[in-house]
């Protein structure tokens, strides 16, 4: 009898040291999945020490920026190289899956407007990534600012706009690799020394493999305002929803106003909705940012035309970013006549409103990762 009971008893202990030693293991081969393969990337490897001096300790002095991701810091390497230190927040809405496929994606990208990835850090409880410094913020930072949008004259800003749909036809034709950006908004266009804009934050980013046209996703990941509606009510997104994005971007930038919060006396609408009744009534130039005082009439109601052809409620409607790019290129070019947009009154939002974060933030619960062989 005492010998049975001794049995069973290390029996009952050899099982649980099983149990334990299983769940060790499987513990080590799950945090491997988050190690950066060196095959992935052809990127320099910070270590923690230069980060922080780098950026005098993070200091708050050389805060210059933050996101979904957490804070952004101006940092000065060793080899007096200016540089933007992006760094995970412990609270952020993004987590390492997010930083790892921001990290794999940019390292693959080589387009003159697309933000430049030189290197990561993964150390102790720190998850860093360092780019190149855009010494000119961000597109909202002029825009959105009765003082500084000024200086982005018509030309800059037409430039601008050309510049993010070339970005935006290379990620969905010309790279290896065909990308939704999925949040494409002011934030995320950064302006390097020359005023060319460079599109970031891809952590929230998505492959298509080359015989997929469209997704379909329960998470809704991106900034309200910005998405398309097949995205925002049923979750389905393609190369179009960064197209609807694209035409809001651009509308802002034609109006140097957002898309949300658009107070008008005589209407609800957001400026999607405003747009569309100026250009209804042949008024057009009537959304154009006081700021303008130089702006080419022609070619700004062709951007305001190309906008509305952007964000049309139905998917098949808007144009792909090629024909953007030529219509955008080719002053002489007809173009269709473009139908409602989505999202057409400002009070849909509420719709929307009670699982959606603030605007600039992303949903709290939402994380869909970029799989490197497709869906």
């Amino acid at each position: 009898m005492v010998i049975a009971l001794l049995m069973s008893a290390i029996a009952a202990l050899f099982l649980s040291a099983m149990v334990y030693w299983f769940r060790i293991w499987n513990c080590r081969i799950k945090s491997k999945g988050w190690k950066i393969k060196e095959e992935d990337v052809d990127l320099s490897l910070f270590d923690l020490a230069t980060n922080v001096n780098a950026t005098n300790g993070f200091s708050e002095d050389g805060l210059i920026g933050a996101g979904g991701f957490g804070p952004v810091y101006k940092g000065n390497l060793c080899t007096g190289q200016e540089v933007a230190v992006k760094r995970l927040s412990r609270n952020s809405g993004q987590g390492l899956e997010e930083f790892k496929n921001e990290t794999i994606l940019i390292a693959k990208f080589q387009h003159r407007n697309l933000v430049g990835l030189l290197g990561y850090c993964m150390e102790r409880d720190e998850t860093i990534l360092v780019y190149e410094y855009m010494e000119n913020k961000s597109l909202n930072y002029f825009i959105f600012d009765r003082e500084r949008c000024s200086l982005l004259d018509w030309e800059k800003r037409f430039d601008i706009v050309v510049g993010i749909a070339r970005g935006l036809l290379y990620l969905h034709h010309d790279s290896k690799l065909r990308v939704i950006h999925r949040d494409l908004k002011g934030s995320n266009i950064l302006l390097d020394g020359s005023l060319s804009p460079r599109i970031s934050d891809f952590g929230l980013a998505r492959i298509f493999a080359c015989d997929e046209k469209e997704a379909k996703t329960k998470r809704i990941i991106g900034t309200y305002g910005y998405m398309s509606p097949e995205y925002a009510f049923d979750g389905k997104f393609s190369v179009k929803s960064d197209v609807f994005s694209f035409g809001v971007l651009l509308l802002e930038i034609v109006s140097g106003k957002r898309n949300r919060g658009l107070c008008h006396p005589n209407h609800h609408h957001n400026l999607l909705g405003h747009a569309w009744l100026l250009w209804s009534e042949d008024r057009a130039m009537e959304l154009v940012d006081g700021c303008l005082y130089d702006s080419v009439e022609r070619q700004v109601q062709r951007c305001i035309h190309i906008g509305l052809l952007c964000v049309q409620k139905f998917p098949n409607d808007r144009p792909a970013m090629s024909f953007v790019v030529a219509m955008l290129g080719n002053e002489s070019a007809s173009l269709p006549r473009p139908k409602q947009p989505g999202f057409f009154m400002e009070r849909s939002s509420m719709d929307l409103g009670a699982n959606l974060r603030h605007e600039e933030l992303h949903t709290v619960n939402a994380v869909t990762v970029t799989m490197l062989d497709g869906r």
